[in-house]
């Protein structure tokens, strides 16, 4: 891969283009080994996506390449893209018989259109989110679909008011902090993909309370991996009262009978992108030609 962006054949001689990825400091092994049930709760939408043998399908924010592989197994040809220049490297590490590239999300291209564009726990990570419906728009084929779970309005509520609550006891205000996350509800994120050009097929908004049990130190460890954004105007010696803040904050709502469950709400989807007419026709057309031979 060049300096400037992913270049060279997928598996079927499919290709993305796109700009480098961030260098973000994500600890790629603690990931696997702390929040490991990223990868379970995706198991849910890996089944709405149904890959089949043989398509071209494109894992957007695969991370550490856990789905990526299992879209691999059940036949398809597929290629991972992360903005983490170090989840793509232990991906690759993890699967050195499949494809990763660093790309962004709100920024890539493919040179043979997808039949599919799978995505589970990342969009919410990736700004501007138009300029993420537009680029995964035309990286699929007419009549592809876009197949993802996300972070929805409400997700992790709870833990987002303990953290600017403790960061402004260090006299931190609001306004000084933004938050890294976009967590759309159905009434915003529906009209987008379909100003976007996609057709909606499928949207829900739903509770997933979800155990930290690889957590120890509760909702501060969440907080330490996903959360550094908050952290970054907090001087580092002043960290660990923050957390332990956090933690003293959440306890009430959050640990319940022994263990630690974060507040999450996620927002699962399908959208198509339509065929236009003539599309559609000549479809139609091949299918019929194919039947009478």
């Amino acid at each position: 891969m060049s300096e400037g962006g992913l270049t060279g054949p997928m598996h079927g001689g499919e290709g993305v283009r796109g700009t480098a990825g961030s260098r973000n400091p994500w600890d790629s092994e603690l990931y696997d080994e702390s929040f490991g049930i990223i990868t379970r709760l995706g198991a849910g939408v890996l089944e709405l996506l149904a890959p089949r043998p043989g398509e071209r399908i494109l894992d957007l924010g695969c991370g550490t390449g856990h789905l990526t592989a299992r879209i691999a197994a059940a036949g398809a040809r597929v290629v991972g893209i992360d903005a983490a220049e170090a989840m793509i490297a232990r991906a690759r590490e993890l699967y050195p018989q499949l494809r990763f590239e660093v790309a962004k999300g709100e920024d890539f291209a493919v040179e043979a259109p997808m039949d599919a564009v799978f995505s589970s726990a990342a969009l919410h990570w990736m700004s501007p989110p138009e300029a993420v419906a537009a680029c995964v728009l035309l990286a699929l084929k007419p009549g592809g679909r876009f197949v993802a779970e996300m972070g929805g309005k409400g997700n992790v509520a709870t833990i987002i008011e303990a953290v600017h609550r403790a960061l402004e006891e260090e006299g931190i205000p609001r306004r000084q902090v933004d938050s890294p996350w976009y967590f759309p509800s159905i009434g915003e994120y529906a009209p987008l993909l379909e100003r976007a050009g996609f057709e909606v097929a499928f949207m829900h908004l739903f509770d997933r309370p979800t155990p930290l049990d690889d957590c120890p130190n509760g909702a501060a460890d969440w907080v330490r991996m996903f959360g550094g954004n908050f952290l970054t105007a907090v001087p580092p010696g002043r960290h660990s009262r923050v957390l332990e803040r956090v933690n003293d904050l959440t306890r009430p709502v959050l640990y319940r009978e022994g263990r630690w469950v974060a507040d999450y709400r996620r927002l699962r989807f399908v959208a198509v992108r339509p065929e236009t007419s003539g599309e559609a026709r000549a479809r139609v057309r091949a299918s019929s030609e194919g039947k009478q031979q």
